[in-house]
């Protein structure tokens, strides 16, 4: 009878995607779970989806539109800012749930093994179920104000949507990482993810911004994101691929030193946990 030795992996360690693709199934369950969780016993269950960014559209555009009269590039004010909650409501729950994702699950941790990047990964993937659900709401706002994205405009958007995605993976990873040792990552998460909402382009045009502090907008993995969508979907100024590109080399960055750490930290999460 053969004998199967788990050990952990010495140094800075990538991903392993054989033993992620044949722990697949797993990464199905948790994804199915997290769905039944976030609508189980809900009254009015996935129309959640559409009212939260509804209610948020309404808000910003009575305060930030109608009262601050926040330029939004000729566009009309709540079809700006919903495109830009489009892709941000994706990205701070998928955040969420990833930096959350180990201490959550702690005691499935200290029981069996399996690629912890799948407990991380499960509420990364499960928001674009709402992210699709809100794009249908964009789609009778685009018919309501006689806006036309272009095909080439379509054939991007799934690209940005998965720059979202490697964006709040590797940002989570880390985050996930650091709340396995200092439970006080929990706490300031919900704060962070407010203050970061302020930080990107959601309900502002990054030509607010002053000029000599483009570079540091531009930082932010989202900036670009957000920006290209808007070109995409309403036509107000031509994609900036500079500053989608910076946006790009943030996300590659941030994903790659996230899924690093939490590799390596990954041996010890059990011990910890």
């Amino acid at each position: 009878m053969s004998t199967t030795v788990i050990k952990p992996q010495k140094g800075w360690v990538g991903i392993n995607f054989r033993e992620l693709w044949k722990y697949r199934e797993l990464l199905y369950i948790f994804a199915w779970r997290d769905i039944k969780v976030r609508y189980k016993q809900t009254v009015i269950g996935v129309i959640w989806a559409i009212l939260q960014p509804f209610f948020m559209m309404v808000i910003f555009s009575t305060f930030f539109g109608g009262l601050a009269k926040i330029n939004s590039n000729g566009a009309p004010y709540p079809i700006f800012v919903f495109s830009g909650l489009l892709f941000w409501n994706y990205f701070s729950t998928a955040l969420s749930g990833a930096s959350n994702s180990l201490a959550d699950n702690e005691n499935i941790i200290k029981k069996i093994y399996f690629p912890r990047l799948i407990l991380m990964f499960s509420p990364t993937i499960t928001p674009i179920i709402d992210y699709f659900i809100a794009f249908c709401i964009l789609c009778g706002m685009l018919v309501y104000y006689h806006y036309t994205p272009s095909l080439v405009g379509i054939l991007l958007l799934p690209i940005l949507i998965f720059m979202s995605f490697l964006a709040a993976s590797g940002l989570g990873a880390f985050l996930a990482a650091i709340n396995v040792r200092y439970r006080d990552v929990r706490h300031a998460l919900p704060f962070f993810i407010q203050s970061l909402l302020f930080l990107t382009p959601v309900i502002y045009p990054t030509t607010l911004v002053p000029q000599k502090y483009q570079w540091l907008i531009a930082l932010n993995p989202m900036t670009g994101i957000i920006e290209a969508a808007r070109s995409i979907i309403l036509h107000t100024h031509p994609i900036n691929f500079r500053l989608l590109g910076v946006s790009l080399i943030s996300v590659i960055i941030l994903f790659i030193v996230g899924i690093f750490y939490f590799r390596k930290t990954e041996r010890v999460f059990a011990d910890i946990a």
